[in-house]
């Protein structure tokens, strides 16, 4: 599946319904389906600036692709991180860099999240993309 065909399945799924109470109750359900993170990464490294809240971003490198799991202290977050994850876990360097990540927008997170969470939401985007080009500087020196 594509970043764009996983975006599409996350606004599809979102778009059923109209309250906004349940949309938080629907990112609960999401975080708290996620496999809990091991403690070995539970790290200072891995630790997410600028999150209000305690996130952990783990990225590990398999046959090319990036493999993120996480971990967070609060339901809304565990939700929202295991959002990006399930568009953004999986895929080329390249390809989560080259990504528009328009989900974001269109399920109207952005509007209903408070300026600290939404600051997260961006904190871990910029972490994700970070790892990213890691990866692909690896990738191009030859590692």
């Amino acid at each position: 599946m594509t970043i764009n065909e996983a975006q599409d399945e996350v606004i599809e799924e979102f778009s059923d319904f109209t309250d906004w109470m349940d949309k938080y109750q629907l990112l609960i359900d999401l975080g708290n389906e996620q496999k809990p993170l091991d403690e070995k990464y539970k790290t200072e490294s891995n630790l997410i600036d600028g999150c209000q809240s305690r996130v952990w971003l783990q990225a590990d490198y398999v046959d090319g692709r990036i493999v993120f799991t996480a971990e967070s202290d609060a339901l809304i977050v565990k939700g929202i991180i295991a959002l990006l994850i399930r568009v953004l876990s999986g895929h080329t360097p390249t390809e989560i860099l080259d990504a528009d990540l328009y989900f974001i927008d269109r399920i109207g997170l952005k509007d209903h999240l408070s300026p600290t969470r939404s600051n997260g939401l961006l904190a871990m985007v910029k972490q994700i993309r970070m790892y990213a080009l890691a990866y692909k500087t690896k990738e191009e020196a030859g590692h």
